[in-house]
């Protein structure tokens, strides 16, 4: 397996999407060094994104917690989570009633509009649920895994309504050996025992692509899908969903893909990116 200079193949374009967590950040914060990477995007007249599945909290908090570690350079407008998917779902096809929700009263602010009610699982009451048109599942903190998740399923047993996912991701890194389960996770759990099929947004899936796609052409007229480069952590959410779309990837050793592993997971997913990077930096 050959290891690109990240630096030398981001030359070749104009538009980088980069995934947040394991490429920017890790569990102990702002990856080192990566100021310089992005000082070089800005002299070089590199544009970006950020695409995260990481529906937690609102863009102006996430960018928040790089401001808090003094890094500037990603505002909020830069930032696009599949919670933005979540809720322009909702605006088109719930427009009145109650949507229950799975996450943290942070995560919620994707779904507030003018018509609709939010409710968390724990104050669901099973036996007045006629007004919940719909249910997301948004973040893996901010409830109860044992009761809140049995409510969930009962509550799904009494009402046919939409399940939108708003972060598809099975686990995440909290070290370099460790991780914890997302929950991506639990809405397959929860899907498989009540038998539906639910909405899924986030990476892999095209829509999250098409979302930013959109921005950047809004942005910068011209640009092609030739023209972007999507970097990120994991093959089978960060590098399948780019190649899908139409874009070369780039997979980083810095996250969920570690070094000794990354040849085999390529092998052995037939997920191939276009480049592998030991990291943005350099």
């Amino acid at each position: 397996m050959t290891l690109s200079s990240f630096k030398a193949v981001a030359a070749n374009y104009k538009f980088v999407f980069f995934d947040a967590f394991g490429v920017l950040k890790n569990a102990e914060g702002i990856l080192p060094e990566i100021q310089e990477t992005f000082d070089w995007l800005q002299r070089e007249g590199k544009e970006f994104y950020v695409l995260t599945n990481d529906a937690s909290r609102s863009p102006v908090q996430l960018a928040e917690s790089y401001y808090r570690q003094n890094f500037f350079a990603i505002t909020p407008d830069r930032i696009i989570s599949s919670g933005m998917l979540a809720r322009d779902y909702l605006d088109l096809k719930v427009h009145h009633g109650t949507v229950a929700y799975l996450g943290t009263a942070n995560s919620a602010h994707y779904l507030e509009t003018a018509d609709l009610k939010t409710l968390p699982i724990s104050e669901v009451d099973l036996k007045d649920v006629a007004d919940i048109n719909a249910l997301v599942l948004l973040d893996d903190e901010g409830f109860d895994w044992n009761n809140d998740i049995t409510k969930t399923v009962n509550l799904l047993r009494k009402r046919n309504i939409p399940v939108i996912v708003a972060n598809t991701d099975a686990t995440y890194p909290t070290s370099k050996t460790r991780v914890s389960i997302a929950i991506g996770a639990v809405a397959r759990m929860i899907e498989s025992i009540v038998g539906k099929q639910f909405i899924n947004f986030g990476k892999p899936d095209a829509q999250l692509f098409m979302f930013a796609y959109e921005r950047v052409q809004e942005l910068a007229k011209g640009i092609t899908r030739s023209d972007i480069l999507m970097v990120g952590d994991t093959l089978k959410t960060d590098i399948l969903g780019g190649n899908k779309f139409g874009l070369d990837t780039v997979l980083v050793l810095t996250g969920n893909t570690q070094p000794d592993d990354a040849e085999l997971l390529i092998r052995s997913t037939g997920i191939i990116p276009t480049y592998v990077c030991e990291s943005i930096v350099g």
